[in-house]
């Protein structure tokens, strides 16, 4: 029972990517791009969580569902994944609601601007 919150991630994070891949949103349409935003995100989050950790605003809990391997102190395993889950997750809505947001619309021509 103790990598049921892991495989949750990994499973998620997978069926995220096959949304990326069925309608090219993310790293399936710009890999590089989207490797450098996932990276630096992730990077980001994690930063934030050593702050909270060395602040004592974040601790880790203990539960059943996780690992209980830990990275560092109040560090789990299971933290980098989510991390990376929720910057692939957030890119993909957020490109996906660009593209639907934007579908329709025509460019305005000079003639009609004036």
């Amino acid at each position: 029972m103790g990598f049921v919150y892991l495989a949750a991630l990994l499973i998620s994070t997978g069926c995220m990517l096959l949304l990326d891949r069925r309608f090219r949103l993310f790293f399936w349409r710009d890999a590089v791009a989207a490797s450098v935003v996932t990276i630096a995100g992730v990077a980001f989050f994690l930063v934030w969580d050593v702050f909270g950790i060395v602040t004592g605003i974040f601790y880790r809990g203990e539960g059943a569902i996780a690992t209980g391997i830990v990275l560092a102190p109040e560090m789990p395993l299971e933290e980098p994944v989510f991390l990376t889950f929720l910057v692939i997750c957030t890119m993909v809505v957020y490109t996906g609601a660009a593209r639907v947001l934007t579908r329709g619309r025509r460019p305005v021509r000079r003639e009609e601007a004036r």
